[in-house]
């Protein structure tokens, strides 16, 4: 069974606050919690939550594909690694960052994998995953470099740790690839997180969008697979009937 965790980004907003957004995800079952403010992570502890994600380092459109950002985002990467200790959050978020002028694939792979592995061995030691994101470049993220499947094993395989993987988000890949079950089958071993969202829109996952969740949970079970599934979507209606139905549609033993 998928462990299933929420973002507070996405479902924060009006009167459904933090404090109604961390009961609610701990009454209905959830996991864990990502990406909420550092004020609030003593109350998600307190109501047996998961910190499943941080981020690792800042910015992330100036990123690992730059050389010169290496000193500063290891420094970043190991002073979150040991805030990750000190929570027990197993996993820190990472980007390749923009393409630039002049960077081909091959070299933002080559320079991604350079970085990373300046700070792969303290992951391995302290237990903590760095999850390099996919994130599409077609609607979001413009320019972004780590925008495929591909582009993003390529990274791992270079760096050839089993604490560097990949954040796969489906909603992300849905807009760059599509074929998701096909990719999962073929990627699980590199995939270190999921996060969804309905397509077009981000939005709930339900009959309103293109991407059809229950053989994509099946393929990600059946696979083995024993990490977290982030929903980060904007609840369209009452957030609480939008986080139940997610939950409800991704528990498969």
């Amino acid at each position: 069974m998928i462990k299933q965790t929420a973002t507070g980004w996405s479902f924060v907003r009006g009167d459904f606050t933090t404090e109604r957004f961390l009961n609610t995800v701990a009454n209905i079952g959830y996991a864990g919690v990502e990406m909420i403010d550092t004020d609030y992570w003593s109350l998600a502890f307190d109501l047996g939550l998961v910190l499943a994600t941080i981020g690792g380092h800042d910015s992330l459109t100036d990123g690992l594909n730059k050389r010169e950002n290496h000193d500063r985002i290891e420094d970043e990467i190991l002073a979150n690694i040991e805030l990750a200790v000190a929570h027990k959050i197993p996993n820190l978020i990472c980007f390749s960052g923009n393409r630039y002028d002049g960077l081909t694939d091959e070299e933002g792979i080559e320079i991604t994998a350079e970085g990373l592995c300046r700070v792969s061995k303290a992951a391995e030691e302290n237990n903590v995953t760095l999850v390099l994101e996919l994130l599409n470049s077609k609607v979001d993220h413009p320019y972004y470099q780590c925008d495929r499947t591909d582009w993003g094993v390529a990274v791992c395989q270079k760096v050839n740790s089993p604490h560097v993987k990949l954040l796969y988000d489906i909603y992300h890949m849905q807009i760059m690839e599509g074929d998701l079950v096909r990719t999962i089958d073929q990627n699980i071993d590199f995939i270190g997180h999921f996060h969804t969202a309905g397509n077009p829109g981000r939005n709930n996952l339900d009959g309103n969008q293109e991407i059809y969740y229950p053989p994509i949970i099946k393929a990600i079970v059946e696979n083995g697979y024993g990490g977290y599934m982030g929903h980060e979507f904007i609840a369209q209606g009452d957030p609480v009937e939008a986080l139940q139905q997610a939950y409800d549609l991704c528990q498969i033993d």
